[in-house]
């Protein structure tokens, strides 16, 4: 007797993702051991076609970003990365090609962070694609970075460049001149997780978490948890040459840059003298880190300064999943 066709799909792409745990995938659940001494961490993520994803995408490409991602939110907490969990709704018709190739994206990057996937569900949908990844990571006791903590006082920091992804789309939707193979579209298509940095930095900085959704509203969402304000200069925020060359053309662009989202790079606040960890952290995570303001006392908003002190006001904080 043949297999049906959503199991026949899953033993023929899935099923070779699989590793200790996943049972082969042949049974209804995993069997993990959580390493003795650390704490299970656990996130969500979802990405819609059309959505969080152009439809003509490469396919290795999504599957890639599906699990980078989930990766960042790790990286958030300081996480080391255990398995993941993955459901793919998948649009009816889908070629068989596309699936491998989002498998074969899947299998790449596994290799690279050291995971594998544990299980998940697949099904069809007349449209449009809908995935969904569940992360599972392990951090040690006390270690684990939270949005809650930063104090007024604190400098606020960043890692890598901002705006890259947001711009990144802009270019492979024909909006802004660009190459659609460059460094910007790349961004947007494979964002860094970063996790060695987000395990360095793990109890030296006070409150942390990833840019997903615009860095204004994300740097929001540190003041709320803290009860406090932040100020942040605009010509602090790191910039990639790519991303410099667009808005010296277009200083305009400077919203996109500061409220659009895909960046997953870290945020996080720390106390002054905590500088010089953070810089070493950084280094031996080999990833860049900027301080681009401070938080203080107030009520919970972020300003962002221009050239001479001057208040710069953006339509909109950030991005909005509904």
């Amino acid at each position: 007797m043949s297999l049906p066709a959503e199991f026949a799909l899953i033993a023929r792409h899935f099923r070779p993702l699989a590793g200790e745990g996943a049972l082969d995938l042949a049974d209804d659940a995993a069997v993990l051991d959580i390493p003795a001494g650390r704490r299970l961490v656990i996130a969500a993520d979802a990405m819609v076609e059309g959505v969080h994803y152009l439809p003509d995408d490469p396919p290795g490409t999504i599957g890639r970003k599906l699990l980078r991602v989930n990766l960042s939110d790790l990286a958030a907490m300081g996480a080391v990365p255990l398995g993941y969990l993955m459901t793919t709704v998948l649009a009816r018709g889908t070629p068989d090609a596309w699936i491998a190739g989002f498998a074969q994206g899947l299998a790449e990057d596994q290799r690279d962070f050291g995971l594998t996937v544990l299980g998940g569900d697949t099904a069809a949908t007349p449209g449009p694609t809908c995935l969904s990844l569940t992360i599972l990571g392990t951090v040690a006791p006390g270690a684990v970075m939270r949005r809650a903590g930063a104090q007024p006082g604190d400098d606020v920091w960043v890692s890598g460049s901002i705006g890259d992804g947001a711009l990144g789309l802009r270019v492979l939707r024909g909006d802004l001149p660009g190459d659609v193979a460059g460094h910007l579209a790349r961004r947007y298509r494979l964002p860094e997780p970063r996790l060695a940095l987000g395990q360095g930095i793990a109890g030296i900085a006070r409150a942390g978490m990833d840019v997903s959704d615009g860095l204004v509203q994300d740097l929001g969402h540190l003041c709320r948890a803290a009860g406090c304000g932040a100020v942040i200069e605009a010509e602090a925020v790191p910039l990639s040459a790519a991303a410099r060359g667009l808005i010296m053309a277009d200083p305009a662009l400077l919203t996109t840059i500061l409220s659009g989202g895909d960046d997953y790079e870290l945020l996080f606040a720390a106390a002054p003298g905590a500088a010089t960890a953070l810089l070493d952290a950084a280094t031996q995570a080999g990833v860049a880190i900027t301080r681009i303001g401070r938080m203080v006392a107030g009520e919970p908003e972020v300003a962002v300064l221009g050239r001479n002190g001057r208040p710069i006001n953006l339509v909109r904080g950030g991005w909005s999943h509904f």
